[in-house]
């Protein structure tokens, strides 16, 4: 049986907000069992918003929560870091409403959860297993999931520019995996695009230093970490967004073109279709087994 796990001690960092530029200080602390993932706005009186599509706020360009006019933003890097390491219960304090970038990708907070240690709780995690398929379509943009033993991930991306016209990657998602193969994929955005998100209010603290920056014949800044850093992101992206759902996913999700605003109205619609799914008890481990490759997404083992 799976155990739920929380952080060993609080840690802190800086940093600066991706749309509105500001300087946050972001700390996470340990929390109980059944808690499950929190955001705190510690600059209007400790405020708290679960990370669940209960609360799920306007989308532009990243995906935000809100609650009785409360709000935080740029959620989806730091949820995807949190669920991918196993972490079912933490607060997070936010000094301002927007997670900070960082470097644009989820590595930064991985670095800061094994800082501060992971701790088991007595309580059993459960899991959302999907049953039947599911599936968003928005014009050309579409979302499903499919019955599966593990939490994979196929997302493809196809953009009318010659460095990413099309990239598409199949993943099970392990803890080892993310770690090293989704968590430094960083954000990306086109040149042409950035004085129009400025003149909206939007990208004030985007710079070279915590985006990949498209022009119209390459890239502006450092090089890819990964050839297709692009569409790793992406995946990146989706885990987070899911993570809405409240539960880790044991199934294949499969995106074509999608961006928050699908992904987070199909972990509406996958706690609305109930019939799609259950909720069952992690996979027992034998005693001194390694884990399996494609475990679900979090899942730790323990020996007797």
């Amino acid at each position: 049986m799976n155990a739920q796990r929380t952080l060993r001690r609080p840690i802190s960092c800086t940093g600066i907000g991706l749309h509105s530029g500001n300087k946050v200080t972001l700390s996470l602390k340990p929390a109980p069992a059944g808690f499950g993932i929190r955001f705190r706005r510690t600059d209007l009186g400790n405020i708290e918003i679960p990370a669940t599509v209960e609360h799920l706020a306007g989308i532009n360009y990243a995906t935000g929560l809100c609650r009785d006019a409360v709000t935080v933003d740029t959620v989806e890097h730091l949820l995807s870091a949190l669920v991918s390491l196993g972490i079912d219960n933490v607060i997070i304090e936010l000094s301002q409403p927007e997670v900070p970038i960082m470097d644009g990708s989820a590595a930064p907070f991985v670095y800061l959860i094994n800082e501060a240690g992971v701790k088991t709780l007595a309580a059993g995690r459960r899991y959302l297993k999907v049953l039947r398929p599911l599936s968003l379509s928005r014009g050309d943009k579409r979302i499903a999931v499919y019955p599966s033993e593990h939490f994979k991930v196929t997302y493809s991306i196809a953009f009318d520019h010659p460095l990413l016209r099309h990239q598409s990657r199949t993943m099970r998602i392990s803890e080892e995996a993310f770690v090293e193969d989704i968590a430094p994929a960083r954000t990306f955005g086109f040149l042409k695009e950035v004085e129009m998100l400025r003149q909206q209010g939007l990208a004030l603290g985007g710079s070279l230093e915590n985006a990949i920056v498209i022009g119209d014949t390459g890239v502006l800044n450092n090089a890819l970490r990964f050839d297709d850093e692009f569409v790793r992101h992406k995946i990146l992206d989706v885990i987070g967004d899911l993570a809405l759902v409240g539960y880790p996913l044991i199934g294949h999700v499969v995106a074509h073109r999608g961006g928050h605003a699908l992904h987070t109205a199909f972990a509406a619609q996958v706690l609305e279709e109930a019939d799609a799914w259950r909720l069952v008890d992690g996979p027992a481990v034998p005693a001194h087994a390694d884990a399996p490759a494609g475990i679900p997404v979090g899942t730790t083992v323990h020996a007797n």
